[in-house]
């Protein structure tokens, strides 16, 4: 399967399972699962054929693992703008997390601090690297430290996604260290 075949899939998936499930003619259950077949049989009758080998070969070289495979179903593992309970439990984080993000909303950010906007979820990287990744999808990226342990300490709950994507209600402005 060629690159450019793989990330269209993604994309579709993405789409598809995280925030227009019924476009296709999917329902998707209270955690965001569905059927394998259902999706394949789905993508098919309105025109975007995906073979079974082409769905594993996508969930499994995914950098961002966006998809788990349970058995006979398939969900993504975060950014849902569609109403699902991931079922995942909070844990405590590290002592700082990061926002990759572009200066263009820092203004925002800096009143308002880190909101999910249509997602459920703030989501925030373990490490600086996936942060600036992330950020650079919208250009020059810029990365903020999230004092993720002063945020637990004062009650606000993190849990972690299969994906090792950390979410949050909201990061207020205190939270944040800005660059300069």
């Amino acid at each position: 399967m060629n690159e450019q075949r793989t990330v269209k899939v993604s994309k579709y998936l993405s789409k598809h399972l995280r925030h227009q499930p019924e476009r296709i003619g999917l329902t998707l259950d209270e955690a965001g699962w569905v059927e394998i077949g259902e999706l394949l049989a789905a993508a098919a009758a309105h025109g975007f054929r995906i073979s079974r080998d082409e769905l594993d070969h996508v969930v499994a070289v995914n950098d961002k693992r966006r998809f788990t495979i349970d058995g006979a179903r398939i969900r993504a593992n975060q950014g849902h703008t569609i109403d699902v309970d991931l079922g995942l439990a909070p844990a405590e984080p590290p002592a700082y997390l990061y926002h990759g993000t572009v200066a263009r909303h820092l203004d925002a950010i800096r009143a308002q601090g880190l909101r999910p906007m249509d997602r459920h979820d703030v989501h925030l990287s373990a490490d600086r690297e996936t942060a600036t990744r992330v950020g650079a999808r919208r250009g020059r990226p810029v990365v903020l430290p999230v004092d993720a342990g002063a945020m637990h300490r004062d009650g606000h709950v993190f849990r972690v996604s299969a994906n090792g994507v950390w979410l949050t209600a909201a990061v207020p402005p205190r939270y944040l260290r800005f660059p300069g």
